[in-house]
């Protein structure tokens, strides 16, 4: 025992359950088993209680219904106003969420959780302004009576024989904090009743008749009573859980529950509610479809989709399956689940159906032993055998009529115009034709039709004696029931290859588009081009207006793309786009958050973040999502989140590349100028210093080295600033060069007496070629990139060798080369030397220079229209040569 207890642990499960519940706000139910035994009253009462020991409670909302002596307890508390407003000619006066979460209390009144909000609500059902309150972190107090549930909407209207037209999810109940059943026998109930306490005397009497009678009120106590005691085992389970406490409720009853498309669907999942809960049981709520079934049409469509939601909000598990084997599939599911009871409806059927066809349900009795199968019938419908026609227009009818008749008719007159030429045995083979044409253009009826068409036909026009439906010889009663039977199974498989060609075809044209939408996307350049590529998508495959909206630069919602381009959002539709980003789910039209809103807002939701909203316009005619388009609709936004966020992450790392290479230029340039302001700037102090305080003494040569060193440092200064501001022009795109001829040969004489006046010891070597046109450049930028070129050469080759400079022209061009003698550049740097503050070692090992000179050369020639490059002489294995190529001016 005690070993058991070290090695228990809680579930992970309830575990998880609890922490999801960390900074939600707390749901507490006061629940009754009809009007008027003191759900408000109660509440109120708590509420005052608990002001009075100092929490801060708030009355959101509190209806009275003119009891005087709940309106008493609503003095002294804090009642937020309500929101009032008019629609269609009514005024309503409304519980305001807004004012609530503004106000922000610890605890919230919200009486009467199944009400239907105003249409100006955000919610159409109170229930889902208390969901929101919750998740925004405050406790909430509310009232709901047993006959809300929508799990037992249909058993007290029964019951009372009073429709309920208000109901909540069974999962709201289940998820409440706290239940608290506030209870009262029935005769002291219709005793309130009869003083007034409940209603008003007009509708006492009315209520009296119908609701409030003895048996009615027990069987609504016992339905109250029931889910409390459900509700109160759910949470003592959830205590063992985690606090791993070893007990029975590891093993318990699960619940299979099969259905269709069909009206009988909509009560099993009722039923099979109840009895789930009844269980205290977890339960699955499965759809089967054959892939040979025909196409569901939208209202049979429309109603498995309700009844699939229907169980949903139960609290059941729904599962979609396509088998042709529905018992195999249903036991695998058994087996693998641990099911221990199936429930499935049986619809009345005649005797011919239950003599050609056998029912799943009967199908499941034999082939499930051991486990529990629940039978509910249609006690509605009509017995017998019952056709469901599938809904046809009229052009469809008439060729699904016309088909096999026409058929049916061209292949007896090309058979009676054989006959008349051969004598052919086997002419029913010929009608074979006209059944595989009716069910593959037409369908299963038109094949069934044209095989009874046809047996008449050939029974009247071939068979002795023909033109009478007597057969003369038994053994052709033989052949014509072969031939019907032949026809009909030829027929039926034919028709069922027509339906799996066109799901196929479906499903091809699914396949294409998505493969067409995920090509678009992977051509679109960022966002706003994956956005555009979704709308249009989506406004393609549905043929309704499509919008889609992304986070701005500011950070909110904003709308980026829409198609057709002449939409626009409203403030209400934005609102509606606003919740389904912040909440991560759909809002909008049909759904539970502002449903008048047109559009349906849809998260384009990856799993990293929220990619963006995708809005489609419905409308009345084209109604709610089919299956089918829901599923597209699922997969092009899934693509469509992946590609956002690539385009998001393309992006992020070009910002990341630069703000890397600005911090990478920011650190070189810090340490250019570092070095390259610190060392002139050292020496122009040393010598101003030494002539101030030693000027006297010094010897005239002496003054004038240092006057000559103040020169030089200061003119090297100059050079660096007008470096930096060279750049700064290159990059900001101010720098705009003149381009005129200029005479190549007299500029760099020009620029030989300037070097020499700066450095004497080095030497130039300039040749240029006879009749050398001139050049279309600015002469002072073109000065500039050849006083950094031959700068650059005196720095690195020295000045003990020659540097060459050579003038000639190539076709339309004027070619300069600057050649030294220096130890040359690796191949693999002759592209970097022109990036911005790359310096390469002198011979002493120390950096030279900025390393802008060769950057600002490069823009400089690039603005005038021409090139530069950088050689590394292969004979030599030494030295560097810098060619530039410029226009050659036309001569005027």
């Amino acid at each position: 025992m005690d070993e058991a207890r070290e090695t228990a642990r809680p579930d992970p499960a309830a575990l998880l359950k609890l922490a999801a519940g960390e900074g939600r706000g707390k749901l507490t139910i006061f629940l009754g088993a009809a009007p008027g035994v003191g759900k408000t009253y109660a509440m109120l009462a708590r509420a005052r209680a608990r002001r009075l020991g100092g929490t801060g409670i708030v009355v959101g909302l509190a209806e009275t219904h003119g009891r005087s002596e709940t309106a008493e307890l609503l003095e002294g508390l804090e009642i937020l106003p309500r929101r009032k407003g008019e629609h269609s000619g009514r005024t309503y006066d409304e519980f305001d969420l807004d004012a609530a979460l503004a106000r922000r209390p610890a605890i919230i009144i919200v009486d009467e959780l199944a009400h239907t909000n105003d249409p100006a609500a955000r919610h159409p059902k109170r229930y889902q302004d208390v969901a929101e309150l919750i998740d925004a972190g405050i406790d909430v107090w509310t009232a709901l009576n047993v006959q809300h549930l929508e799990s037992q909407a249909d058993l007290v209207a029964r019951i009372a024989g009073v429709p309920v037209r208000e109901t909540v999810p069974d999962v709201v109940l289940q998820l409440a904090d706290e239940v608290v059943l506030v209870d009262l026998p029935p005769t002291e109930l219709i005793q309130r009743l009869k003083e007034g306490k409940v209603y008003l005397p007009e509708n006492a009497t009315r209520a009296a008749e119908k609701f409030f009678r003895p048996e009615t009120l027990t069987a609504l106590r016992e339905l109250a009573l029931r889910r409390t005691a459900n509700r109160v085992d759910d949470q003592m389970s959830d205590i063992w859980r985690q606090q791993a406490v070893e007990g029975p409720w590891v093993t318990g009853e699960r619940l299979l529950v099969c259905v269709g498309p069909d009206a009988l669907s909509e009560k099993v999942v009722r039923s099979a509610s109840r009895m789930a809960l009844g269980l205290n049981a977890r339960w699955i709520v499965l759809a089967l479809m054959r892939s040979a079934d025909p196409i569901l049409d939208a209202d049979r469509s429309a109603r498995l989709e309700t009844t699939l939601v229907l169980a949903e909000q139960l609290g059941a598990e729904v599962r979609r399956l396509v088998a042709d084997d529905f018992v195999a599939e249903i036991l695998r599911v058994v087996r693998r689940d641990n099911i221990t009871q199936i429930v499935v409806g049986r619809p009345r059927a005649g005797g011919l159906v239950r003599l050609f066809r056998r029912s799943l349900a009967d199908a499941l009795v034999d082939a499930a032993p051991g486990v529990g199968v629940h039978l509910l019938s249609d006690a509605s419908g009509p017995a017998g055998l019952r056709l469901r026609p599938r809904k046809r227009s009229l052009p469809q009818w008439a060729a699904a009529v016309g088909l096999p008749i026409a058929t049916v008719g061209a292949i007896t007159v090309l058979g009676l115009g054989i006959s008349q030429l051969l004598a052919l045995q086997n002419l029913s083979i010929l009608y074979m034709l006209a059944v595989l044409l009716s069910a593959i253009l037409a369908g299963r009826f038109s094949a069934m039709l044209a095989a009874g068409l046809s047996f008449l036909a050939y029974n009247f026009f071939f068979i002795e004696p023909v033109h009478t439906f007597t057969i003369a010889r038994p053994h052709e009663v033989l052949a014509l029931a072969i031939f019907m039977a032949v026809a009909a199974v030829t027929g039926t498989l034919a028709a069922r290859l027509r339906e799996q060609i066109e799901r196929a075809r479906q499903a091809v044209r699914s396949t294409q588009a998505l493969y067409d939408f995920s090509r678009k996307l992977s051509a679109a350049y960022g966002v706003d081009g994956a956005l555009t590529a979704t709308t249009a998508q989506l406004h393609a495959m549905l043929g309704l207006p499509a919008v889609a909206l992304a986070a701005g630069e500011t950070g909110g919602l904003e709308l980026r793309v829409a198609w057709p381009p002449d939409q626009a959002l409203d403030d209400i539709a934005m609102t509606a786009a606003r919740w389904a980003f912040d909440k991560k789910e759909p809002a909008g039209c049909m759904t539970g958050t502002l449903p008048n809103v047109p559009y349906l807002f849809i998260p384009i939701r990856s799993d990293q973040r929220m990619a963006g909203i995708a809005g489609i316009r419905l409308d009345a005619a084209h109604g709610p999502l089919s299956p089918d388009e829901d599923r597209q609709v699922s997969a092009v936004l899934e693509q469509a989140a992946i590609a956002i966020d690539r385009a998001r992450l393309v992006r992020e790392n070009a910002q990341a590349a630069v703000a890397r290479e600005g911090e990478k230029l920011q650190s070189a340039l810090l340490s250019s100028l570092s070095h390259d302001l610190r060392t002139p700037l050292a020496s122009i102090t040393g010598a101003v210093t030494s002539l101030r305080q030693l000027g006297d003494r010094m010897s005239a040569e002496s003054r004038m080295d240092l006057l000559a060193s103040i020169e030089e440092e200061t003119g090297r200064l100059a050079r660096f600033v007008g470096n930096l501001f060279d750049m700064t022009r290159i990059e900001s795109g101010l720098l705009k060069p003149r381009r005129e001829p200029v005479d190549l040969r007299a500029l760099v004489a020009g620029l030989a007496d300037r070097m020499q006046r700066i450095d004497d010891r080095l030497t130039l070597e300039i040749s240029a070629a006879e009749a050398m046109p001139p050049a279309l450049a600015d002469p002072a930028l073109l000065e500039q990139v050849l006083f950094n070129l031959l700068d650059n050469a005196r720095k690195y080759a020295g000045t003990d060798k020659p540097v060459s400079i050579y003038i000639r022209r190539e076709a339309n061009m004027a070619v300069i080369s600057v050649t030294d003698q220096g130890r040359g550049i690796p191949e693999d740097e002759l592209e970097l030397i022109f990036e911005k503050f790359h310096r390469r070692a002198k011979g002493d090992g120390r950096p030279a220079g900025t390393g802008l000179g060769l950057s600002i050369a490069r823009g400089f020639v690039t603005a005038m229209g021409g090139t530069i490059k950088a050689e590394s002489p292969a004979m030599r294995k030494r030295g560097t040569r810098f060619v530039i190529r410029l226009p050659v001016a036309e001569a005027p």
